[in-house]
């Protein structure tokens, strides 16, 4: 099993999941795809001896030249691990139920346009949740709506702040994505 990770910042999980999979006989992470040719997590690949592509917002939405570089790098499956951008219509449909994303809030809640990164964990933190947690979902068509996979929880204290709840949130992401993958993965 072929998988691309997409990825659009740092890639604390881009590297955590490689380096799960690294010597596994059944699962391989064959390419790693960003929008942002500057996005570490390109150079956490590489060192890691994954190859990687720089695909920037007006090409991603070419759907010739899209699937054409997921097929030279004969890909099975997607994994979206802090990735931007819309995913057109086009990819939901050619990797139906094989592609994956995290999100950093407990779904369907903090989802949706603009609820990213910090933006998420600012949002936890004004809510009052007594809770946060990550969840790993299908995409479909509709940004953060596709079907749940699985959700992780870690209880919040009213005096943590929004770096507070973003550490603990990434602690369940760094613990729980690749088994998650995983998981998914063998259900195929």
């Amino acid at each position: 099993m072929n998988i691309a990770i997409f990825v659009s910042g740092n890639g604390s999980n881009c590297e955590n999941i490689i380096r799960y999979f690294e010597a596994d006989p059944d699962i391989r992470i064959a390419l790693v795809l960003s929008n942002k040719p500057d996005a570490y997590a390109l150079t956490r690949a590489r060192r890691l001896h994954v190859p990687t592509a720089v695909m920037p917002k007006p090409q991603f939405g070419e759907k010739d030249k899209l699937l054409s570089l997921l097929a030279d790098y004969e890909i099975d499956f997607i994994v979206l691990a802090g990735f931007l951008l819309y995913i057109p219509d086009f990819l939901v449909k050619a990797f139906d139920h094989r592609m994956i994303n995290l999100h950093p809030a407990l779904l369907p809640k903090f989802g949706g346009k603009g609820m990213y990164g910090h933006h998420v964990h600012e949002a936890v933190k004004a809510a009052g949740e007594r809770e946060t947690g990550m969840t790993v979902h299908w995409v479909n068509e509709q940004m953060d709506g596709g079907d749940i996979i699985a959700q992780y929880r870690t209880p919040l204290s009213p005096d943590d702040d929004v770096a507070t709840i973003a550490r603990k949130e990434h602690d369940l992401e760094i613990r729980y994505f690749p088994l998650t993958i995983r998981k998914v993965i063998e259900k195929l």
